[in-house]
């Protein structure tokens, strides 16, 4: 129910890129803040009992199929991979996004993991800032349509970030997933495109 709720509350926000502190950001965390404050309860709970993470870490780039879709583009359309590479330009970004979320805390791990995915988006922009005329030229876009379009981009994933990615949801991509599934969290399998509920038992 909470991730039905979280959704049409993204189909409700505006599409217009959204900055930190945005009208935008806040409705979404008046959602989520009541709704994750139990589960990171939980996760501070299990990582009590279990002070060190317990899986190696591990992070498949940028989650979602981001990452994997954008390689199989490449692949298929080799003009696309020679303007704008095999990989997501952004992806060490996602990388090190997934190292804080491997280890994320219960305790005040609500206000961690909001600056976390903050950091996300604001590192996505700044990626591409760096290398902006060229990627526009590369593109055929000009400068402000990147700008525009790469801060579409980097709020599309802060948004899916902040609605996928709470603790204790038994997604490999949840936060704290160093640590085992906290009790009473759905089992989900990880692939290599993202969650699949385990097969029923005939």
């Amino acid at each position: 129910m909470a991730v039905i709720l979280c959704f049409l509350l993204l189909i409700l926000l505006p599409a217009a890129p959204a900055r930190a502190g945005s009208p935008g950001d806040a409705l979404l965390e008046n959602v989520i803040a009541p709704l994750e404050a139990p589960r990171m309860a939980r996760l501070a709970w299990l990582q009590r009992r279990l002070p060190v993470p317990i899986h190696g870490f591990a992070s498949d780039g940028c989650s979602g199929g981001l990452s994997a879709g954008w390689s199989l583009l490449a692949q298929r359309i080799p003009d696309l991979a020679r303007r704008i590479g095999s990989r997501p330009p952004w992806e060490a970004c996602c990388v090190a996004h997934d190292r804080t979320y491997w280890g994320g805390p219960g305790v005040n791990g609500y206000a961690r993991r909001l600056a976390a995915d903050r950091a996300l988006r604001r590192c996505v922009v700044d990626t591409v800032a760096r290398q902006r005329l060229d990627w526009a030229a590369r593109l055929g876009l000009a400068p402000a349509e990147l700008d525009t379009l790469i801060h579409s981009v980097a709020q599309a994933m802060y948004l899916a970030v902040r609605v996928g990615g709470g603790p204790c949801t038994g997604l490999p991509w949840r936060w704290g997933y160093g640590w085992p599934r906290c009790p009473g969290a759905p089992a989900f399998q990880q692939t290599r495109f993202g969650p699949h509920p385990p097969p029923r038992s005939p």
